[in-house]
């Protein structure tokens, strides 16, 4: 199961306010459960097999299934057994622009992140609520950009990958066709999809992210311009004058005198 064609319009701009957490069971007492929270959402973290039914649209629920349900909407579960999930009840701020985000989606690899920082939000709840808040806001953002992650697909995803990769290694000298096996896909198919999705090359944002870093590490460090030109993968010292006078206007000196 992927997401569900079931939509809710969040506002993440703000911290929730989580009034109840916890870990609970289900299932024991009776197999089927219905009920509404008229004033809160219900985020869930599911692990076990159910039927889901919210508003009259039915989801088949699996471990690693997260949900997000609205205040007022009639809520059925119908279990197979006892049925432990971990949950939320929390009120949403109305600031930010609004996120499109299904009732119910599979985390994938994303569970055991979710799963962590629910339970620390759950341990925080009684003595810290402010953290325990804070980490329950920090789900509802990966919840909602699981699901634009779902929703751009595979090209994102590589695009994604490549630049994290990229991130990671601006201290290296790059190659396209190096980050292009680390995103898992042709060099040429990389090109194509970058340019697609942010409009520039590889190249260009290889250069542009290394000269970010250099005119932070030359106005914020007394790092010699040597060290700095390493550090962002250019030895050359003559290469790293002309791609600073490039990229950020001035040489790498003028760069540093400047923030004086």
């Amino acid at each position: 199961m992927g997401e569900s064609a079931q939509r809710v319009q969040v506002r993440l701009d703000e911290p929730p306010r989580v009034v109840n957490s916890g870990a609970s069971v289900h299932g024991t007492a009776a197999l089927r459960e219905r009920f509404l929270l008229p004033d809160l959402w219900q985020l869930h973290l599911y692990g076990y097999e159910a039927e889901l039914t919210v508003d009259g649209v039915a989801h088949a629920l699996r471990p690693g299934c997260v949900s997000l349900i609205p205040p007022g909407a009639k809520v059925q579960y119908v279990y197979r057994g006892p049925s432990e999930h971990l949950y939320a009840h929390l009120r949403l701020g109305g600031r930010g622009p609004a996120r499109s985000v299904p009732v119910v989606q599979d985390a994938g690899a994303d569970t055991p992140v979710l799963s962590g920082l629910m339970l620390q939000a759950i341990a925080a709840a009684p003595h810290t609520p402010a953290r325990s808040s804070a980490e329950v806001w920090a789900v509802l953002w990966r919840v909602a950009q699981l699901a634009e992650r779902v929703a751009a697909g595979q090209r994102q995803n590589a695009v994604a990958t490549a630049i994290a990769y990229i991130e990671s290694h601006l201290a290296s000298a790059l190659t396209v066709p190096e980050v292009a096996r680390a995103a898992g896909v042709s060099h040429n198919h990389l090109t194509r999809l970058f340019r697609a999705e942010t409009g520039g090359t590889v190249v260009a944002h290889i250069r542009r992210r290394r000269m970010e870093r250099a005119r932070h590490l030359l106005r914020e460090s007394t790092m010699s311009i040597p060290a700095v030109a390493a550090s962002v993968g250019i030895g050359d010292l003559q290469a790293f004058n002309k791609t600073c006078r490039r990229e950020l206007g001035a040489s790498p000196r003028a760069v540093r005198t400047a923030n004086r």
